[in-house]
């Protein structure tokens, strides 16, 4: 018994001693460290110093530890929303209150420099990095490969009526490529020509399916822009006589680009071709460039990201009209995580009025990797 009790009392004062030698470095003395030797002081004792995470067991914790190593896991997420969980512990962004705040510890600049050196644990730089991945714009494509649910909406705001409607689902296969399902399902105004009041009906149903896919040729973070090549096949499955699809299958190729700009700012772009799988029908080009810029609500609140898209279209044959669409936008997340987010807009035709109406366009998303959609609020 006097062997353990003072086993006990050499490690208490071993734990003492370290303990009062972290309070007693302030954020002002560990400016001399490097970026790993802030990493083992800040976060080593529960993310391991080869940061895989320590096992719960050992630190009696029931959430599971996240692997830094795992790139499918860590490449995701912008370093902003790392050192915003850092800075403000895990409820900031709707997780575990395990996660501690080390805004007393360590300033914005010494966590970017720990940031710096979790970076260093997934060594597979085919995964593109979360600052690549910008915000959905409602009509252009990005190039960031993403595991998402969409809801889609849109409605004629003049002119005769319909409604329009969409689920899509994306899912995300290795570092860069990205498979896409698109149902969607409309309403449309139907005028009864027969009918001598001039009464009107709605029809509704199913739109043409589109099957896609996606693949991230290049990407930096150095440069901040990324690039790639899509291809999909919209299959005949709407009614043609209700207005609701085409009357033969289609085949799109496009490319997206994107690029972060100043200030929070960003850029991207889309262009591709249109053709279709059966006769009669033009083919066409189009392309896309969205301008925004994000804003946050405070230092680490809710997330703005206002819009301006502008769209262009045109079939492939001579003296062909050229269509040309400003759609003003604006996104916003809906909860803490920042992970299930909503954009509302309207589509405004600049060229060829007449028989274009105004839209009103709208989407919710859920980026279901980081979780659930009830989670996270």
């Amino acid at each position: 018994m006097p062997l353990i009790l003072g086993f006990l009392l050499v490690t208490l004062m071993a734990l003492s001693g370290w303990g009062l030698e972290l309070q007693a470095q302030r954020p002002d003395d560990l400016s001399e460290l490097t970026d790993q030797e802030l990493y083992k002081f800040s976060c080593a004792n529960c993310h391991g110093l080869d940061g895989r995470g320590l096992d719960r067991s050992l630190i009696g914790f029931e959430e599971e530890i996240p692997d830094f190593t795992d790139c499918d896991f860590a490449a995701r997420e912008p370093d902003a929303d790392w050192i915003a969980v850092a800075h403000e512990g895990g409820p900031v962004r709707g997780f575990s209150e395990m996660m501690p705040a080390f805004r007393g510890a360590l300033n914005i600049e010494q966590l970017e420099r720990v940031m710096a050196h979790i970076r260093t644990f997934c060594t597979d730089t085919s995964w593109p990095r979360g600052e690549l991945n910008f915000p959905r714009a409602l009509l252009t494509e990005k190039a960031y490969p993403e595991d998402e649910w969409v809801i889609e909406a849109e409605a004629a705001v003049e002119g005769e009526g319909s409604v329009g409607s969409a689920f899509v689902y994306e899912r995300r296969f290795g570092p860069r490529s990205q498979i896409e399902v698109r149902i969607p399902y409309g309403w449309r105004h139907q005028r009864q020509e027969r009918d001598p009041r001039g009464r009107e009906s709605w029809a509704s149903g199913l739109g043409d399916v589109t099957l896609g896919m996606k693949h991230a040729l290049h990407h930096s973070i150095e440069s901040g822009t990324i690039f790639s090549l899509g291809a999909e096949v919209i299959l005949p499955t709407g009614d043609e006589g209700k207005g609701l699809g085409a009357d033969g299958a289609l085949a799109e190729a496009f490319a997206s680009f994107g690029k972060i700009l100043p200030s929070d700012a960003f850029v991207q772009a889309q262009a591709g071709v249109e053709l279709p799988l059966h006769s009669g029908a033009d083919k066409e080009i189009f392309g896309r460039l969205v301008l925004g810029r994000g804003f946050s609500q405070g230092q680490w609140g809710r997330s703005w990201t206002p819009m301006v898209e502008l769209s262009v279209e045109r079939s492939i044959e001579d003296n062909a009209a050229t269509d040309v669409d400003i759609v003003p936008q604006v996104q916003v997340s809906l909860n803490t995580r920042q992970h299930v987010l909503a954009n509302v807009g309207l589509l405004v035709p600049a060229t060829h009025r007449a028989g274009r109406s105004v839209r009103l366009l709208f989407y919710v998303l859920l980026d279901w990797f980081d979780g659930g959609f009830f989670e996270g609020w």
